[in-house]
């Protein structure tokens, strides 16, 4: 399920196909019941709505921590941008030699950045987080490398120790996924509600096509916070538009 819900298309379809499925269970089973006392069918309208409202609670809350997620990676990627640029003025305070070197890398560093916000092949992926790694090897052996560190030395290796950083939290902030068990829970409640609604139906034979609407409306919800929820899959993105500013400037200088 894992992988499923990875897919915001995937939980578009199977979502859809399983509500509606479960609302003509519900018709299916409504068929055969015999009449109901006004007092049953009171009872069995409030359990009815209640199911409803706490699956409209439940989406709600999703959503958030969909759009929460959504936000903090929005946020990592401007403090790289802010991170990275910062420290190629601060290689001023480097030596000639390393200041021009710090500069290069930070220059390949910045694409592979970029890369990592746009791919979603997983090979292309794999690639740039094992160039990342490496260029994040040399960037921090020629800010270290002075043998006699001074005040002045320290901001730049402050500066790197904050590019290294904001990385790191980016990447947390990409793996950082709605639970399974969330997941699972509001696909529970809205097969419970589609087929209380299909039981609930005052005219069952018309039970065909009369209950796409519920069915509808919640896959498409399902698809929004799955989509908010994919970084690089569906159709809303993060996207890298400061470290793209940030490389267009830099990559108009000369080293």
């Amino acid at each position: 399920m894992k992988n499923l819900i990875r897919n915001p298309l995937v939980v578009l379809v199977l979502s859809f196909f399983a509500m509606w499925l479960s609302a003509q269970i519900g018709v299916f089973f409504r068929k055969r019941q015999p009449s109901l006392e006004q007092a049953e069918r009171e009872d069995r309208d409030f359990i009815t709505g209640a199911t409803l409202t706490l699956l409209a609670l439940i989406i709600g809350f999703s959503f958030s921590m969909a759009i929460e997620r959504y936000d903090l990676r929005k946020n990592y990627e401007e403090a790289e941008a802010n991170a990275i640029g910062t420290e190629y003025v601060r290689a001023d305070l480097l030596s000639t030699d390393d200041a021009a070197r710090v500069r290069a890398l930070l220059k390949a560093y910045l694409d592979q950045r970029i890369v990592f916000y746009q791919t979603s092949d997983e090979r292309e992926l794999q690639q740039t987080n094992a160039r990342t790694a490496q260029l994040q090897t040399q960037l921090w052996s020629t800010v270290r490398a002075p043998a006699q560190p001074t005040a002045v030395l320290a901001l730049a290796v402050s500066g790197m120790n904050d590019v290294l950083n904001s990385q790191g939290y980016t990447q947390a902030a990409w793996r950082n996924r709605i639970p399974v068990g969330a997941w699972s829970l509001m696909l529970a409640l809205a097969i419970c509600s589609n087929l209380l609604v299909g039981y609930t139906a005052h005219r069952a034979q018309a039970g065909v096509t009369r209950f796409l609407v519920l069915p509808l409306v919640l896959c498409v919800a399902f698809f929004l916070i799955a989509d908010l929820d994919s970084p690089r899959r569906g159709v809303i993105h993060v996207v890298p538009q400061n470290l793209i500013s940030l490389a267009e400037s830099l990559h108009g200088l000369r080293l």
